[in-house]
């Protein structure tokens, strides 16, 4: 690797605005560099606009709202609460050491690029192949999963006003690529204007939460605290509450999950080594405390639960229940729906800039092409092609049937959290056994090139004990909710709601096992070293 001088930055050297951003952008090229990849992407993104996107793709206090039932269900008013706030711990301590690891190494691989940095040279390439592939299944659920929440919400607002309304499945479909296209224009014909557009967001998403609460709060009736803080319920039929509970867990996960969107992004975003993890760590911290808040008033205002949990969404029936009205309900409801939609946006750009990167690393069928950057918009246009195509063939299912869609919302928690697990495992087993040198900015020739023996932290890191904790924390979590998130919601469920995600797991890493058998062995040696 060759050896390439760092500057100090304009901060230290109290240079001009515009010195300030060439040298960002020579010290962003240069972390680059030491990864042994060519800068191609146009770094747009600052703090403000990176922060928006991360907390549009987690959409907290929306999803609370969104997959009430879920959690409510397994849990019961005190099991929601309890169970958010230890998910949110828990999602804090992954992502703290992900804000580590992204300092390391600020790449839009993320996880398969750091696997591949952090494991043994045995295992190095076969675990980073496979943590790619999961990467990106995960990401490309993950809009799917946005745009059937999105068509589901506006059949749901017109169910709200039309009592007499029929959802059917073809109309699903339809809106699913109304909105699916919109994200996909948002990310193509004014790719330029997607960091504002990401901080106009962030203000409604903030704007929004508050002109739900205060209505919902200021007009309906109030349950008691000590209802509210001390009843569980064991909706699923499991043999103790402490099961029921644990299943009731998945609920919040999906909602504060997706800050890694933010690591994805990392070729676009300026002095990324620094502001990755603070995005993500600032995304979790704020997202969390507005959908505890959200989740507690929800919780005090939710009315008769019988009417509630029987209707299509559980948080529609609370709305017109504390303001009387249809359309006032409809205007609450409305919010939600136009978040959920930005949120697609920002999935759209993160699956398709994950497809890339992993292509780039030679990782999926057609590389070649998938790896292209368009040179008048800097963006990779053959990927967000793909990432829409897949998203478009899963919304098939929803045809043959809506509960079985569901699965592939499944899919992305279990995805995600297998890549997130292997990478944090990897850097405490680094970590405990020593071997990753002190982070310095006027150090040179120290690369975190995938499996250099001369890996080096980032500019971002918890100091010890506390970070070992934490790591350690945030693994044993991981191993729980991977567990559980395979479970039923109901104990000795019918064949209609059995939860087939495991099998669509298996399905996926049988897939890239032959693949990898056949021909990616002979072009995925992993993260292909652009730059020596």
């Amino acid at each position: 690797m060759k050896s390439v001088k760092r500057e100090p930055s304009s901060v230290e050297v109290g240079s001009d605005i515009s010195e300030q951003h060439m040298t960002l952008a020579e010290r962003d090229d240069d972390a680059l560099a030491r990864l042994g990849k060519k800068p191609v992407l146009k770094r747009n993104f600052g703090f403000m606009s990176m922060l928006g996107f991360s907390c549009t793709v987690m959409i907290t206090w929306e999803g609370m709202l969104l997959l009430f039932a879920v959690g409510f269900t397994n849990g019961g008013y005190a099991g929601s609460i309890y169970g958010f706030i230890i998910v949110w711990i828990g999602t804090l301590a992954v992502f703290t050491t992900m804000g580590e690891l992204a300092s390391m190494a600020p790449t839009s691989g993320g996880q398969y690029h750091w696997v591949s940095m952090l494991a043994p040279p045995s295992v190095q390439k076969f675990s980073s192949y496979l943590i790619g592939w999961i990467t990106v299944i995960g990401w490309q659920a993950a809009v799917a999963s946005g745009g059937f929440l999105c068509a589901s919400l506006i059949q749901g607002l017109i169910g709200l006003n039309y009592p007499e309304y029929v959802a059917h499945p073809w109309q699903n479909v339809l809106l699913f690529y109304a909105t699916l296209f919109f994200g996909v224009f948002i990310n193509t014909v004014v790719v330029r204007a997607l960091p504002k557009i990401e901080g106009i967001i962030l203000i409604f998403h903030v704007l929004g939460f508050f002109a739900i609460l205060i209505p919902l709060v200021y007009m309906a009736p109030h349950g008691e605290p000590a209802e509210i803080f001390t009843t569980f319920l064991n909706g699923g039929a499991f043999d103790t509450q402490g099961l029921s509970f644990m299943v009731g867990l998945v609920g919040p996960v999906f909602c504060l999950l997706g800050a890694d969107s933010a690591v994805h992004m990392s070729e676009e975003i300026q002095n990324a080594a620094v502001i990755v993890p603070r995005a993500m760590i600032f995304s979790i911290g704020m997202n969390g405390i507005m959908g505890l808040g959200m989740l507690i008033a929800t919780l005090f205002c939710i009315g008769d639960v019988d009417t509630v949990l029987s209707a299509p969404y559980a948080f529609m029936a609370i709305f017109q229940q504390a303001v009387g009205s249809a359309k006032g309900a409809t205007a609450m409801s409305a919010v939600i729906t136009v978040l959920m939609i930005c949120a697609l946006i920002s999935f759209v750009a993160t699956g398709s800039r994950m497809t890339w990167s992993f292509a780039r690393d030679r990782g999926l069928p057609g590389w070649y092409w998938l790896s292209k950057v368009d040179q008048r918009t800097s963006i990779p246009l053959i990927s967000i092609g793909l990432t829409t195509g897949i998203a478009c063939l899963l919304a098939l299912i929803i045809l043959g049937s809506a509960v079985a869609f569901n699965d592939v919302v499944s899919l992305t928690i279990n995805g995600l959290y297998t890549s997130y697990l292997i990478g944090n495992s990897l850097l405490l087993y680094r970590r405990v056994t020593g071997g990753i040198r002190p982070y310095n900015s006027i150090n040179e020739g120290l690369s975190n090139v995938a499996g250099s023996d001369s890996l080096t932290w980032g500019p971002f890191r918890i100091p010890e004990p506390l970070g070992t904790i934490i790591n350690a924390f945030g693994c044993v979590f991981m191993v729980i909710i991977l567990f559980f998130s395979f479970w039923p919601t109901v104990m000795d469920p019918e064949l209609s709601v059995v939860n087939f995600s495991s099998v669509m797991m298996v399905g996926t890493m049988t897939i890239a096992c032959i693949y990898y058998l056949v021909w990616g062995k002979k072009s995925y040696t992993g993260p292909v070293i652009e730059i020596n």
